[in-house]
């Protein structure tokens, strides 16, 4: 469980698509704990790079997904323990998104970033079409 959280606040990145936060080291040994199938950022320092984000607000220690009524409202919820950001700005590069829809799957833009208009209240940003 703590391989995931970051051991200092240097170099800390959010996912584009889940928000969860590590060091851009931890991204790359490890990858996204959640999106990892789909987003493949384990030992490709430019895909950690194109599919994360150094601007993001806040910061949630999600410790029990099930019973937590921030995750909830966070809509993380279902995600893995971690350190997870409330707001994380950027989208997906055009490249990786035609990945994701090659596998079946759709990407919601924006959807992890509330100080943005687009943010619809999707509970995944990438949901099965």
């Amino acid at each position: 469980m703590l391989h995931n959280i970051p051991k200092d606040f240097r170099n800390l990145r959010a996912c584009l698509v889940c928000s969860m936060i590590k060091s851009i080291d931890q991204f790359e040994s490890q990858g996204c704990d959640n999106c990892e199938q789909f987003l493949s950022m384990k030992h490709d320092r430019d895909k950690v790079y194109d599919c994360t984000s150094a601007n993001f607000d806040g910061m949630i220690f999600l410790t029990d997904p099930d019973d937590s009524w921030v995750g909830r409202w966070q809509m993380i919820s279902k995600k893995k323990i971690g350190i997870y950001a409330i707001s994380v700005s950027g989208t997906l590069p055009n490249a990786v998104v035609s990945e994701i829809r090659a596998m079946g799957m759709h990407y919601k833009p924006y959807m992890r970033d509330t100080t943005s208009k687009n943010a619809f209240g999707y509970e995944h940003s990438i949901i099965p079409i």
